[in-house]
Parts: structure tokens; C-alpha cells; sequence
């Protein structure tokens, strides 16, 4: 389903989380990697976007889908995994390489959900008109997110195979 323009926002960003889980993966595969790098960019990305999505979802748009039964149990479950997640990028700094997996994992498998399960859902049960007043809320949420884009270290960056 084409994800309605209210919450483009949000699914950018997702796009901007799969990206790192991606090079941190990758990263992992490649072998030795340099984790104090990882752990300032991890850092960095939640400092600069993650808190603020986080906080965004939380207020504006959670509260809207639980007006939907059968959408309760889902913001429950993403609730939830936001303090998991948040727990994770609090300690970014004491990470090491054996808990960058539990990371990925749990990152990617929150944004999908978001994407397949909260956002299709809240397309199909509300109204273009109660889109859009979401949409304007999280547009307001999202302001104090960092506009500047965050460019890996060079130790973070994915390198072509040789």
C-alpha cells in the first residue's frame, strides 16, 4: 500500500535506522570492526533522530491508533520495544561487538512492524481528514530533530567488496 503523505516523515526516518542496520550488519559479517566508532555513531544517530521519532510516535500517533480497539494490543507491543530500544541506545557507549546483533535485530524488527502492521493498519481504519491532523502533529513533534545529515565516520563506512 502507498503510505499516506502524514507519515512519510516517520517512514524516512525508518529508512534512515534500516540504513544502519544494515552497515552495522555488514560491518559484522566483514569481521573486525572498529566499536568505538560504531558506538559514537550509534550515539549520535539517537541523540540527532531516534529520541525525537521516538517521542513523536509516542505522543502524536500511538495515541491516535489506540483509539482503534483493535489496534491497542500493537502500540502495547511498540511501546514496549521503544523502552527495549531505548535501553540499548542508552548504553551506545558500552556496547561491544557481540551486542551490536541484539541491536540490529531489535531495530529492524520495530520499523517493520511500524511500517507493515501500525502504518498500513491506521491507513486502512482512518479518514484522509484524521491522516492529516496526525500528520500536523508530527510534523510539530518532529521540528526539533537535527536537519543536518550524519555522515559516517570513516570507520563506519560501508566499503566495496574487494
Amino acid at each position: 500500500m502507498l503510505r499516506d503523505k502524514s507519515l512519510i516523515p516517520l517512514s524516512r526516518q525508518h529508512q534512515h535506522a534500516l540504513a544502519l542496520c544494515v552497515r552495522l550488519d555488514r560491518a559484522l559479517q566483514a569481521g573486525s570492526i572498529d566499536v568505538k566508532a560504531w558506538q559514537d555513531e550509534i550515539q549520535q544517530i539517537f541523540e540527532q533522530e531516534v529520541r525525537f521519532h521516538f517521542a513523536a510516535e509516542e505522543k502524536e500517533l500511538f495515541p491516535a491508533a489506540e483509539k482503534f480497539s483493535e489496534m491497542k494490543p500493537l502500540v502495547d507491543e511498540l511501546l514496549a520495544e521503544h523502552a527495549t530500544l531505548r535501553s540499548l541506545f542508552a548504553r551506545a557507549g558500552d556496547l561491544q561487538e557481540t551486542d551490536f546483533g541484539a541491536l540490529i535485530e531489535s531495530l529492524a524488527q520495530h520499523v517493520r512492524k511500524e511500517e507493515r502492521q501500525l502504518f498500513e493498519g491506521l491507513q486502512q481504519v482512518m479518514s484522509p481528514a484524521q491522516l492529516a491532523e496526525i500528520g500536523a502533529g508530527l510534523q510539530q513533534a518532529l521540528q526539533e530533530a537535527t536537519k543536518t545529515c550524519a555522515i559516517p565516520n570513516p570507520a563506519t563506512r560501508l566499503r566495496a567488496k574487494s
